[in-house]
Parts: structure tokens; sequence; C-alpha cells
């Protein structure tokens, strides 16, 4: 299944779910999209020429790729792959943030073990990947605090209690 991008103004989202794996998200879609357009705002950057894909998939295909780009065995929570910075693009055309893959059963699994809805669990890792395709990440301590406290105040405008607490 495929969604479009909801409000002109927003990052253009393709989003593909695995809906027997997914089908305890009663609507994933509207989720992933909350998700980006507050993240958007957060970072003050005008995204409307922009295109992230969002693969809602199962463990078995995250367990693949976390092999295959990674080098590392089993699924994840979330990857995030950011597209190459120059990829030539015809004119006229949006430019392709990256791609954002969510491990069904991993994703279950730790918000049942956090004590937090899957719902809630499912925007964060939206937001934590979309960070990743702009050029945040978790690597040294100052670089985790930076996009911690950023997700903490992404979430916090969703009414999504900090997921760090």
């Amino acid at each position: 299944m495929g969604a479009g991008n909801k409000a002109a103004d927003a990052v253009i989202l393709e989003i593909e779910v695995d809906e027997t794996t997914w089908k305890e998200v009663a609507d994933p879609e509207t989720l992933v999209h909350r998700a980006a357009g507050a993240t958007e705002t957060a970072l003050g950057q005008d995204l409307s020429q922009a295109v992230v894909t969002v693969s809602l998939a199962t463990d078995d295909e995250v367990a693949r790729l976390n092999k295959q780009w990674r080098n590392k065995p089993g699924p994840t929570n979330v990857l995030s792959f950011p597209a190459p910075p120059a990829m030539p693009l015809p004119p006229g055309e949006p430019r392709l943030l990256g791609d954002i893959i969510l491990a069904a059963g991993v994703v279950k699994c730790e918000a049942e073990q956090q004590d937090k809805s899957l719902e809630d669990h499912l925007v964060h890792l939206v937001v934590h990947g979309i960070l990743h395709l702009m050029d945040y990440d978790h690597i040294s301590e100052a670089e985790a605090t930076r996009m911690e406290n950023l997700e903490v105040d992404i979430l916090n405008v969703l009414g999504i209690a900090d997921p760090y607490a």
C-alpha cells in the first residue's frame, strides 16, 4: 500500500505498509505524516520538494537489510538510508532525502517492554529516522544528546511523552 503527501507544503512521503505485520496500527499512514510534519516544523526547513520513503516492514526484511548494509545480524527497530547529497535529478523533480524502514515485531516488542503505545513508539522512530536523513546522528555523546533533545521536543509537540525518561 502506498500513500502520497497530505499537505502541499510538507515533505513528500511514499509510505509502504506490510498490512499483515502492521495490522495492529489502525492508521499508520496518518501517524507517519504527523511525525514527518512535526519534524519538518521543528527543523525549520521547507522540505516540500523532498521525498522520504517510509517502509513499515517485516522483521525478516529489516534483518536482511541490516546484514546487507551494516553487516549486523538480525533485525533492528529502524534503519535509515540517506540519499547521496549530490544525486542528479531531472529538472523540477523533488530531491530524495532517503528511506526509512521499520521492523514490525521489533517495534511492537520494544513498545511493550517500554510500556508505551505501539503508535507512540512508531511516531518516535519515524522522527528518529527522519533526523538521521537530515544528518543527525548519535555516534558521540554530544551528538546523541543533541538528537535526543530534538526528538523529545518534537514528540512533546505531538503530545507524546519523553521516550528517554
